[in-house]
């Protein structure tokens, strides 16, 4: 095959090798060696980390993880400040809880929430709402639903840090006092409030209403603010609740009576709720000038005879200043204090809602046949008092047989309260468990609640009820539990779940049991009025069979056969009464 001068022959072999042909990389420069990192240079990147820049990282510890969750918390912790401070100040609860959109936004919201509390002094506003881990219930060993000082100030550190927009706050303290508006943001650097503030003219007498723009999610059903609010109004009957969606529907939840809480005192701490770390705090801090009154003073329920029985047993002067002991005898007088029976602390420090209460919330919420509520006497975790209360609202009307005044059963029609929507799950459904802490709905987390593990680990078998293996019973009930403490062992934070302590789980079992004991008995005879509803009806339709009967046999006029047929209904009706 011939070819062209200077055209190469495909078909011929290569006269060049591979090696040949490839060309060789360059190479590149190579990076001069990273110098190792000294203590010095790490020491200049070290710094300070504030609470709230922590929790802007974080914000997921505090309940703010997602859109629909986080609108709920904000409600959450804002309207369970205003409950707080109208009861401490005595005044009856009115609280309008408003959500609108932002312009045509389905994502943004504004929240706000208006008490008729005793409002805040001018010099605090800022700090409450722009600073996190401030307030007053920390350090207070009484009943609140607020612990920690930091649920409102989070919820406007999130909406700071998903619309930009400051937190807007009016308060008037009182009829004399100046009402002032507020807007707050929060420098998270420094865990400190910016704020501007100017007198405005406002026509409530006394209250707080406190509005944030954030980023949300609404919506309707479970685990939604409207659930929370309706909840929230069964375990508060004292409350006049106002809820205006973003639709532009109003929803009120009426006062089930005036009677506030039983107001709480503040006590001190009980020696058996002391840990070392804490004993030697409060030594160094102590006022007193000798071990003896040291004991007697700082901590509750304990008088001369027993501060003089833990000395002499921790092998103490109590006449010596307890700043001058050594860590030694500091150990010796907490293991002398774990030795010694000391009376468990007062329980004025607590308010449970009542048995009386919990049925009349129930009642208020929930269309139920039965009701039924228990309040356990308070005890101690940790030196803590508590109080474990469990209320059931058990079938819908219509699902269950009646007996009315005139002693006759009857079979009464199901109805539904009007614009209500029903707590109470069908027939074939699992039981709908409702938590409180402290008159707070616990919402979220359920099933890692101590609260829930009690429930699951009773046995309702033993009061009619079907229950699947390591689940919630079966059936048309709602149960009711509420923790009242002057410390709620939560699980974090976000205050959605109680932590597992052997005592609170105890209680909770006898609480249940308590509660479930009154439900048996109530079961076990609607039962045996179904069976009894079950046979007079299969005798009253053979009855006219019978009557016919005996007339052919005994050859009865029309007369007798009606005297006969009454004579039976009136022996139905005898033996029924029996």
């Amino acid at each position: 095959m011939s070819t062209e001068p200077g055209q190469k022959n495909l078909f011929e072999p290569a006269t060049e090798t591979m090696a040949a042909k490839k060309e060789t990389p360059a190479k590149e420069p190579k990076s001069p060696p990273r110098s190792a990192e000294t203590a010095e240079s790490m020491a200049k990147r070290q710094r300070e980390i504030s609470v709230s820049e922590f929790f802007t990282k974080n914000r997921h510890l505090l309940g703010f993880d997602s859109p629909r969750k986080a609108l709920l918390t904000a409600v959450k912790e804002a309207v369970d400040n205003s409950l707080d401070a109208c009861e401490e100040a005595r005044i009856l609860p009115d609280i309008v809880v408003t959500i609108a959109r932002i312009g045509q936004s389905e994502k943004q919201f504004t929240m706000t929430v208006e008490d008729n509390g005793p409002g805040i002094v001018k010099a605090q506003v800022p700090n409450v709402f722009g600073r996190l881990l401030y307030g007053s219930k920390f350090h207070r060993l009484r009943q609140s639903r607020g612990q920690q000082g930091i649920g409102i100030s989070a919820a406007g550190m999130y909406g700071q840090l998903t619309t930009g927009a400051p937190v807007r706050v009016r308060s008037k303290p009182g009829k004399r006092g100046q009402a002032m508006a507020f807007e707050i943001r929060i420098d998270t650097a420094r865990n400190r409030p910016d704020f501007t503030e100017k007198a405005i003219e406002w026509e409530k007498d006394h209250g707080t209403e406190v509005s944030i723009d954030m980023e949300g999610e609404y919506r309707r059903g479970q685990r939604s603010v409207e659930e929370f609010l309706k909840l929230m109004a069964v375990a508060n009957p004292h409350v006049q609740l106002v809820f205006k969606d973003p639709d532009g529907n109003v929803t009120e939840y009426q006062r089930g009576t005036k009677e506030l809480p039983k107001e709480v005192e503040e006590i001190k701490p009980h020696p058996h709720g002391v840990e070392l770390g804490i004993l030697l705090k409060m030594i160094q801090e102590s006022e007193n000038r000798t071990v003896s009154a040291f004991l007697q003073q700082d901590f509750s329920r304990v008088g001369p005879s027993v501060a003089k029985e833990i000395c002499a047993t921790a092998n103490v002067n109590p006449d010596s200043n307890p700043r001058r002991l050594e860590t030694p005898a500091v150990q010796r007088l907490k293991a002398a204090i774990d030795a010694t029976k000391i009376m468990a602390p007062p329980l004025s420090c607590i308010a449970p809602i009542g048995e009386q209460l919990i049925i009349a919330g129930l009642k208020k919420e929930v269309e139920a046949d039965f009701y039924v509520a228990t309040s356990r006497k308070p005890v101690v975790y940790r030196g803590h008092p508590f109080a474990i209360e469990v209320g059931i609202a058990y079938g819908k009307p219509g699902d269950t047989l009646h007996m009315t005044d005139a002693g006759k059963i009857v079979e009464v029609a199901a109805k539904k309260p009007e614009n209500q929507e029903q707590l109470m799950g069908n027939a074939d459904e699992p039981v709908r468990l409702i938590r409180f802490a402290n008159r707070v709905p616990l919402v979220f987390q359920q099933s890692a609640c101590a609260i829930t593990k009690a429930v699951i680990n009773t046995n309702w078998k033993n009061y009619g009820l079907q229950q699947p293996r390591g689940a919630l019973p079966i059936g048309p009930m709602v149960v009711f539990v509420h923790i009242a403490s002057v410390w709620v062992p939560f699980t974090s934070e976000s205050k959605e779940a109680i932590a597992s302590y052997d005592e609170i789980l105890e209680e909770l079992r006898l609480g249940l049991m308590e509660a479930g004991r009154k439900l048996g008995t109530h079961v076990r005879k609607g039962k045996k009025l179904a069976n009894e509803f079950k046979t007079r009806n299969y005798i009253e339709t053979y009855i006219p069979h019978l009557v016919v009967a005996l007339q052919d046999i005994l050859k009865l006029d029309d007369g007798e056969a009606t005297k006969a047929r009454d004579n039976l209904t009136t022996v139905l009706e005898k033996s029924r009464k029996l």
